[in-house]
């Protein structure tokens, strides 16, 4: 397969509009509710399956409704879940996300079987079918993140893998405590601009990729900046990729579309320019539609923004 998205798979309730929570005991009411498949690594399974690659899927769900939603969904997209485990000790993760009048969300979230899953239950057979082992939703798997991430990237590296990885905004605070073993088995790195920030305690983006290059020397460093665009860069080149206009509907989920948009020009062999834009374009399109995976279209399609 082309990459195994590795990491947290949640189910999403999504509410619209809600711009302010009401009084402790009061009720307001929204307009629209929606029930999607979520968690960084099967956002980006799924838009990688879209976008014309190979994925499959690695994490742990329950043995409950909403673990086979999650199992269904995965299938329904042509996403391999050979790396699936249901847990029946486990609740398979939720999130209530609150979307707000201008697309902006608020997260409730349920750690559930993602902070179960650990070194132990992954499937080396399956890793190694892979020409990417991308991680996703690094800081909010509590059993599996620092030194046990480490050794499995440690371990993919030696096997020929190239290895990806995506962070989660940190609740612990503990940031590059946690990640610093990590990192330097890392080839990709693609967190957001307020997470390499945390991370760094740097602000702009270029001196980011920078202090991560020189301690780390992580090859490839893509950081998501929002309506901002990104801004990419290797040892050779760098590249500031804008954000393309579109109407944005619910933004949950556009920062796993681009990873997946960037994992694909890289697989690809597309140069750091247009693999920039691929992901800017696969990101746009996730915040047309509600959900995290329902906006995305076809390699095709997705071009066709990246022209407009």
């Amino acid at each position: 397969m082309d990459v195994l998205s590795l990491g947290i798979y949640v189910v999403d309730v999504l509410g619209r509009p809600i711009d302010e929570f009401p009084e402790k005991g009061k009720l307001v009411l929204f307009d629209e509710l929606e029930i999607h498949t979520g968690g960084c690594a099967n956002n980006t399974a799924i838009a990688l399956t879209r976008l014309g690659l190979s994925a499959g899927a690695m994490g742990k769900v329950g043995t409950d409704a909403f673990g086979d939603l999650i199992l269904q969904k995965l299938i329904d997209n042509g996403v391999d879940t050979g790396g699936m485990q249901q847990d029946p000790g486990s609740r398979t993760s939720f999130t209530f996300v609150a979307v707000a009048s201008d697309g902006e969300r608020t997260f409730y979230h349920y750690i559930g079987a993602n902070g179960e899953l650990c070194e132990a239950d992954l499937d080396w057979e399956v890793i190694k079918s892979a020409k990417i082992l991308h991680i996703a939703g690094a800081l909010v798997m509590p059993r599996f993140d620092g030194a046990p991430m480490a050794n499995v990237l440690q371990k993919a590296k030696t096997l020929g893998i190239t290895t990806s990885l995506d962070t989660a905004y940190d609740a612990t605070g503990k940031w590059i405590e946690t990640l610093e073993p990590c990192l330097p088995y890392v080839d990709m790195f693609m967190p957001s601009i307020v997470e390499a920030q945390h991370l760094t305690g740097l602000s702009e983006a270029r001196e980011i990729a920078q202090f991560l290059r020189r301690n780390y020397g992580i090859h490839t460093i893509a950081i998501k900046m929002g309506e901002d665009g990104s801004y990419v860069s290797t040892p050779e080149r760098e590249h500031f990729a804008s954000a393309y206009p579109v109407t944005a509907v619910d933004a949950t989920g556009a920062g796993d579309a681009y990873v997946a948009g960037f994992l694909a020009g890289t697989l690809m062999g597309w140069d750091l320019k247009a693999t920039a834009e691929l992901a800017s374009a696969t990101g746009a399109a996730c915040v047309t539609a509600i959900g995290t995976t329902a906006g995305i279209q076809n390699l095709e399609e997705t071009l066709k923004i990246c022209k407009e």
